[in-house]
């Protein structure tokens, strides 16, 4: 049975210059924190010369007990991580935030579309101590169960002349 808990973050991301003649700026996850502030998305919250920092919005960290699994892995490292997955708005003016996520194996997938920008933030101590916790309470070691191919029929896809039957 699929046990579901939502931890509610708010994303921070930094706009920085970039070191590039081709693009202005990029974008980059600065941190994820515990809470929702009572703000509206892309505000500006700090300014250190070229840089600023924005919060990006808020999501739901949702934590599912079949993948417990790759959570205790991802908090067996020592220094935990958050994965943030990001979209471009338009123009590059602004982002917006797809998903958070504490599975390692579902942060890879979202690389996959040329879309997104993923990338890892230290998982504050908070969020950690409740994914341990959930872990804990949900976590139910499954044996590997290796799959074994069947043996081919080198006659099941040979050419056959018409009206003769498969078993003949």
């Amino acid at each position: 049975m699929l046990v579901e808990e939502v931890i509610p973050v708010a994303v921070i991301v930094d706009k920085k210059k970039a070191a590039s003649p081709w693009i202005d700026h990029i974008w980059v996850p600065a941190r994820v924190v515990t809470g929702l502030p009572e703000t509206e998305p892309m505000t500006l919250i700090a300014r250190e010369g070229e840089n600023e920092s924005y919060f990006a919005g808020a999501m739901s960290l949702v934590l599912a007990s079949t993948e417990t699994a790759n959570y205790r892995d991802n908090l067996l490292t020592g220094q935990p991580k958050l994965w943030v997955v990001l979209r471009m708005g338009e123009l590059d003016a602004y982002v917006s935030v797809v998903t958070v996520t504490a599975d390692p194996a579902e942060g890879e997938a979202h690389t996959e579309s040329g879309s997104n920008i993923v990338d890892t933030v230290p998982m504050p101590a908070e969020i950690a101590a409740q994914l341990a916790a959930f872990v804990d309470r949900h976590h139910v070691e499954r044996e590997f169960f290796k799959r074994k191919r069947g043996r081919v029929n080198p006659d099941a896809l040979a050419h056959r002349r018409p009206g003769r039957e498969r078993d003949e």
